[in-house]
């Protein structure tokens, strides 16, 4: 299950991030969509950088029946790639999705060696979506 928790206008693809997080884990998932003022004030509390971001994770520590852990998305970052990009909202919204979700499984596409991009990839063609930011800018 996926507790969400929209603070903005963005519509939210329910069913397909339902879908999305039941293929990567049997753990809840709780989701807060925000916009860039608030992201940002969450990366800067969280990771000392003061910018808004598209998507951060926040994985629970191993506790077995704790949620998988908390996304925070922007929703201005959904509106602008999903223009920038020529596809859709939900579909930009659910390879925000899938990024956050990988980087909770403990993924890391900035210290491994292609894992994170290969399982990506993977996940985006079993949904049928476009390409991810991470395959975009490895071409």
């Amino acid at each position: 299950m996926i507790d969400i928790d929209n603070q903005t206008d963005l519509k939210i693809p329910t069913s397909d991030i339902e879908k999305i997080a039941k293929s990567l884990s049997s753990k809840d998932i709780d989701l807060l969509i925000v916009d860039n003022a608030q992201m940002q004030n969450i990366n800067l509390e969280h990771r000392n950088i003061d910018a808004p971001t598209d998507v951060l994770s926040f994985p629970f520590e191993d506790m077995d029946m704790a949620p998988l852990g908390a996304l925070v998305i922007s929703s201005q970052y959904v509106k602008a790639l999903s223009h920038e990009l020529g596809h859709s909202e939900n579909d930009e919204f659910c390879l925000l999705f899938i990024h956050g979700v990988l980087h909770l499984l403990g993924f890391d596409h900035e210290v491994d060696e292609g894992e994170m991009r290969k399982k990506e990839e993977e996940v985006i063609k079993a949904f049928n979506l476009p390409e991810s930011l991470i395959i975009r800018t490895l071409k």
